[in-house]
């Protein structure tokens, strides 16, 4: 059967996290409803499922359909149906191998904080505010140490008989004026990795917590040396690789 393959973009905060839920609103759900109207029993493999509350702009997917689409038209309605909250960015006819989880190689992913006295309303979805001012520079040099394949079980939420181990590719804090940005990519992510990631350079960038604290934590692999978790909406995934 044909493969395709959409990418995607969306505002998670209206969502349950991506994954299909029966009760709840998810962005798989809203998706294979308004796919339904041109694939019979659609059922779509998604690159990354982001939790309830996380954005994406290059978020990937992949379906088989029986038959061939007309990709502009299907496009064109499912854009009409999912906006403004989904936005499909483009929908083509992939390889017949193509899995939008197990063919990738990699995730990159976005935690934007706003370090200023007064909120923004027009970042406040998608941007965590902090009061206080953040030592960028320290944060950055801190989570360097986080490099590498590693297990990151001081990072992620438990979950039995899953590895924690994870190979770390990149990882940069950044600021432009008060808005603060950590660029992070893996091979892929255990549940909750990046926001304790961000939750310990918080810590660390309000001077409570030693840069060396990564190393530590690493080492320990206790969730409890970490600092529990960021809120979700301040992280958006960026970009899946093949």
């Amino acid at each position: 059967m044909p493969v395709y393959r959409l990418d995607l973009a969306y505002d998670g905060t209206g969502f349950h996290g991506y994954a299909r839920q029966p009760t709840v609103r998810t962005v798989q759900g809203e998706l294979e409803a308004a796919l339904s109207h041109h694939v019979a029993d659609v059922e779509t493999s998604v690159a990354g499922r982001t939790d309830k509350g996380v954005h994406a702009t290059g978020q990937v997917v992949s379906f088989h359909s029986v038959d061939e689409l007309d990709t502009r038209r299907v496009q064109r309605s499912l854009n009409g149906q999912l906006a403004p909250e989904i936005s499909v960015l483009a929908f083509g006819r992939a390889e017949d191998d193509f899995h939008a989880r197990f063919s990738a190689t990699g995730r990159r992913y976005v935690y934007r904080i706003l370090a200023t006295e007064a909120p923004d309303p027009f970042l406040a979805r998608t941007t965590l505010h902090v009061t206080e001012p953040l030592d960028v520079a320290t944060m950055d040099r801190g989570v360097r140490a986080l490099l590498g394949e590693h297990d990151f079980a001081a990072f992620c939420r438990s979950a039995e008989g899953r590895s924690t181990v994870r190979d770390l590719r990149e990882i940069a804090w950044t600021a432009q004026g008060d808005l603060l940005e950590l660029d992070i990519e893996a091979s892929s992510f255990c549940h909750q990795m990046v926001r304790s990631i961000v939750a310990l350079s918080i810590e660390v960038g309000r001077g409570r917590r030693p840069d060396d604290v990564f190393g530590e934590a690493l080492a320990s692999r206790d969730r409890a040396t970490a600092a529990g978790a960021a809120p979700p909406h301040g992280l958006t995934l960026t970009a899946v690789s093949y």
